[in-house]
């Protein structure tokens, strides 16, 4: 599913949102009006269809409903609004609004780049920690790192970060980040991104040695499941995964770079039912 700032239409939103939980969960009309709280079991499914509207008041119930944070939950309400403005003055005032959140929560899709940008650990914590220490040489932000990283490194970082559009160099030494999120693109370069995967992993069980638990958590849980409770833990973890980003993004006094990897994995191969006799 598209992220939500790349909608104009809260009607054709919601239809996709219902149609992806219905294809990776028992999700029903029914169960989305109760979670909503709506008496009407198809009230949903007639607002999906256009055949009525969100009002100022149900719309915030439908945002929580479906888990929308932050930025999500604004541009939404702006979405409703300018769906239902009756004027084009109103309209042009909630698409202006809609148009401001877009830009500002951006998302930037890696293609060309990928590659580059996903063969070391190096490139996103430089991302991050360059716009973090205006002035600083590549030889400071080096010793910045909790990994073992040259100032050679970290001024090659800074060439591709730059080049590729990640950064932007404002004075001499003062970086900032052009957007604030970058996501790899799954249907293109699933490579790439495995490569990253594998470097963070590394790093996660390096942690365990390198930092006390007053500045790392590292938990786990084992457990027996079948196919339609591991479709609904990994809707889960994508919904933790937005709301956590929406925290990140609302932190206006950053201070350290953390990263954050969510896994779930098989440690057994699929076992068989036996027929009972």
């Amino acid at each position: 599913m598209k992220p939500i700032i790349e909608y104009q239409d809260y009607h054709t939103f919601l239809s996709d949102y219902y149609e992806e939980r219905k294809r990776t969960s028992a999700f029903s009309w029914r169960e989305f009006a109760k979670i909503a709280g709506f008496v009407s079991p198809s009230y949903l499914k007639d607002v999906c269809g256009g055949k009525t509207n969100l009002s100022k008041v149900t719309m915030g119930r439908v945002a929580k409903a479906i888990g929308l944070v932050g930025h999500e939950v604004t541009y939404f309400e702006a979405m409703v609004q300018f769906g239902n403005a009756k004027t084009d003055e109103a309209k042009k005032k909630f698409l202006e609004q809609m148009h401001s959140i877009a830009l500002d929560h951006k998302v930037r899709i890696i293609d060309k780049d990928a590659f580059e940008y996903y063969d070391t650990w190096k490139n996103p914590v430089v991302r991050e920690l360059a716009p973090l220490m205006p002035g600083a040489m590549p030889g400071d932000i080096a010793k910045a790192c909790a990994q073992d990283v040259s100032a050679l490194d970290v001024r090659r970082s800074l060439q591709f970060l730059e080049r590729a559009g990640f950064l932007k160099q404002v004075q001499e030494n003062v970086y900032v980040q052009t957007e604030k999120s970058v996501e790899g693109s799954k249907e293109g370069l699933p490579l790439a991104i495995r490569s990253m995967h594998r470097a963070m992993g590394n790093l996660a069980v390096d942690s365990l040695n390198r930092f006390t638990p007053d500045v790392r958590n590292v938990t786990g849980i084992t457990m027996g499941i079948d196919r339609e409770a591991y479709e609904r833990i990994v809707l889960e973890l994508e919904e933790c995964r937005k709301k956590i980003t929406a925290i990140a993004d609302e932190c206006n006094d950053i201070t350290q770079v953390y990263r954050l990897n969510l896994q779930l994995f098989p440690l057994s191969k699929e076992v068989a039912k036996k027929e009972e006799e």
